[in-house]
């Protein structure tokens, strides 16, 4: 679905923003993660075995909010507070929040489930979801402004390939380490994709209501 065609530019938010509490969320949950990870750290990563044999439920959700490296924290918070702002200009912050924190939701059980026919996917030690959030916050962005121009670091560029950059980083993330570990940021793509081209869960239920009456 396409957002308003209302023309808006990435700018840092107040604190109060919708985009501002989910980087906060995220530097909150990865420092408790980092440091409690020896106690607790399992249960707050999305480990699918864990998820599948020990009923640990809650995990697609807290490792949304997850980052293990101080790298990944910091230019995902930055990610989600700048681009998350300009998707709020034009969504507004509930529908932001929502796209930001569902899609990251979905793409972890959707990554449980698929480890039940791709036992490699048992084999990752656990995966964090700072960085699927931010990837499908940053391609979200680009594919609103499509054709149009907006730029980055400076250099002007369509929006399209705005969002291409944010695919090329999770491949290199994968060509790096191994594709195993970025399924989630992958599902969470597709099913950005999906959210900006085909529209989201409450356009369909409007169109079946329509098709209905």
């Amino acid at each position: 679905m396409r957002p308003q065609r209302r023309s808006f530019r990435p700018v840092l938010p107040g604190v109060r923003s919708a985009a501002a509490r989910l980087a906060l969320a995220l530097v909150f949950g990865s420092v408790v993660y980092a440091l409690g990870h020896e106690q607790f750290g399992e249960l707050l990563l999305l480990i699918p075995a864990a998820v599948i044999q020990r009923l640990w439920l809650w995990q697609p959700l807290s490792y949304a909010f997850i980052e293990t490296t101080a790298v990944g924290v910091i230019f995902g918070a930055l990610i989600l507070w700048q681009l998350g702002s300009g998707l709020e200009q034009s969504w507004g912050g509930r529908r932001m929040t929502l796209f930001a924190v569902g899609t990251t939701v979905v793409a972890g059980v959707l990554t449980v489930l698929l480890s039940l026919i791709w036992p490699r996917l048992q084999l990752v030690p656990a995966f964090a979801g700072g960085t699927v959030m931010a990837s499908v916050v940053w391609v979200a962005y680009g594919l609103s402004w499509g054709n149009r121009s907006t730029n980055f670091w400076g250099l002007p560029l369509t929006g399209n390939v705005f969002a291409l950059i944010g695919v090329g980083f999770v491949f290199l993330n994968g060509a790096f380490s191994t594709f195993a570990a970025v399924v989630p940021s992958i599902l969470g793509l597709v099913l950005t994709w999906g959210y900006l081209r085909v529209g989201g869960p409450g356009e369909w239920l409007l169109r079946l209501q329509g098709w209905r009456l």
